[in-house]
Order: C-alpha cells, then sequence, then structure tokens
C-alpha cells in the first residue's frame, strides 16, 4: 500500500504536489469514484483516471451579456480570467456545469439585471441525478440556513432564508432518477439541500449524503432573464449513468 498522491505522481510523471493538487480539486477518480483523501493508501495496481477541464465556450454574446457553457470543476470567478472584460452576474458550485452569466460591471444593465434576480422574476432550470426512484413531481419549501467556516455547507432550519424548489421527474434507470429542478429562489447550495432534505440526494454529492460518483451531477440547464433565453444541453456524463 502506498499513498494516493505519490502512486499517481508516478502513473502521470508529475510531482508529488502536482499529483496532490489533482487530487484537492477533486479531479482524480478511482474506479467511478472521485478521490477525496490525497494521503490515502492505495494498492500500487490502482488505475487512476483525471477529469479533463474543458474551457468555457461562448453561447452567446452581445454588448451587454455573455453567456457561458461552464464546464464542471472550474470556480465561477475564474470564468472572468477567460474574459477579463466583463464579471460573474450570479454563481454555479464548482462541479456544477451548465449555463452562467456575466455581464459588464456597474452597467445600467448590471443594475437591472440583479434587481430582476433579487425579485425573483429570473427562471432557473437545472438537470440532475438523485439517488433513489422518485416518481412524482414535488414542491420543496424549506427554509435554508448556510454556515461559512472555511468552507459553505447550508442546512434545512426555521433560522433560515426562505427557499423554493419545485421538482419533477423525468426518467428512471435502476435505482436513480434524473430530475428537472425549477428554483424561485437562488440559496448557497439550494437544489442540493433541499434534494437531500427528501432523502434523494444529488448523485455525486457526497457533502450531502449523495453516493460517491466522479462528480456532483447537476447542470445548470436553461436561464430566463427579461428577453433573453439560454439553455445548454445535458452532459454526456449523464446519459452514461441514466439508460
Amino acid at each position: 500500500m502506498q499513498k494516493a498522491y505519490k502512486l499517481l505522481a508516478l502513473q502521470e510523471n508529475i510531482s508529488n504536489k502536482e499529483a496532490k493538487a489533482l487530487i484537492d480539486k477533486g479531479l482524480v477518480s478511482v474506479n467511478g469514484k472521485r478521490l477525496s483523501i490525497a494521503r490515502g493508501e492505495l494498492s500500487p495496481k490502482t488505475i487512476f483516471v483525471i477529469q479533463k477541464v474543458q474551457k468555457p465556450q461562448i453561447i452567446f454574446q452581445d454588448e451587454q451579456i455573455l453567456a457561458l457553457e461552464k464546464p464542471a470543476f472550474v470556480e465561477s470567478y475564474d470564468l472572468c480570467k477567460f474574459f477579463p472584460t466583463w464579471s460573474l452576474l450570479h454563481r454555479l458550485d464548482r462541479e456544477t456545469s451548465g449555463v452562467i452569466l456575466l455581464i459588464k460591471e456597474n452597467s445600467d444593465f448590471h443594475t437591472k439585471a440583479k434587481m430582476e434576480f433579487k425579485n425573483q422574476k429570473v427562471y432557473k432550470e437545472y438537470l440532475a441525478i438523485v439517488n433513489g426512484i422518485l416518481s412524482e413531481e414535488i414542491e420543496i419549501n424549506k427554509p435554508i440556513l448556510t454556515i461559512k467556516k472555511g468552507f459553505a455547507k447550508s442546512k434545512i432550519s426555521k433560522d433560515g432564508l426562505p427557499a423554493l424548489t419545485q421538482v419533477t421527474p423525468l426518467q428512471i434507470s435502476g435505482k436513480k432518477t434524473l430530475i428537472k429542478a425549477v428554483i424561485k429562489t437562488g440559496r448557497t447550495h439550494q437544489i442540493r439541500v433541499h434534494l437531500a432534505s427528501i432523502s434523494h440526494p444529488i448523485f455525486g454529492d457526497t457533502l450531502y449524503g449523495g453516493s460517491p460518483s466522479s462528480r456532483l451531477m447537476l447542470h445548470a440547464h436553461k436561464i430566463t432573464l427579461f428577453d433573453y433565453e439560454f439553455s445548454s444541453p445535458q452532459p454526456t456524463i449523464f446519459q452514461g449513468i441514466i439508460q
């Protein structure tokens, strides 16, 4: 047995520091499950798979708004490094893929767009794969409290902020369900916490009780703001899980 990051370094012919960084970023999996502990001991015969991080692709651009296809494992704020004249309008979790919007900082459109989010007038639709069989549509209306101590984690609490998620099952495969989630509010980890609260955590969401996987199976599928509507197709990795 040997430490995981050392074995990975040997397999990929990289330094121990580079190998540890890949594991810490959640980019390394073994047997289809994300490797989370770099110093954990594994067999020398272990075969590692490294998730390739794609570059964000432009869905649409005009003088007011930039719609991007955010890859999984890219921090939202890092998108501005690719597009330095633009700023984030909203955020997605690091492992969440899909549509994300950027704007020109402090522009009139920026001010109006922020008000649309604040007034819950923005349509936000996600796709997710959850553990278990969810056969009926459900509306989850539970307040969410977020605690930030080094990293953010949320929970259902009467002391939290109002949060509403509408969940519709789309396809069942084995003991997993592909669902559509539409959120009226935008609390931290809202969909993840709400689904976990009904015993259907998102596949790959080990923070909230989901089964281990190579990534969090959550995708920002569609967003509508004013007269703009943008969508991103279901990731191919979803199709390999839901058959």
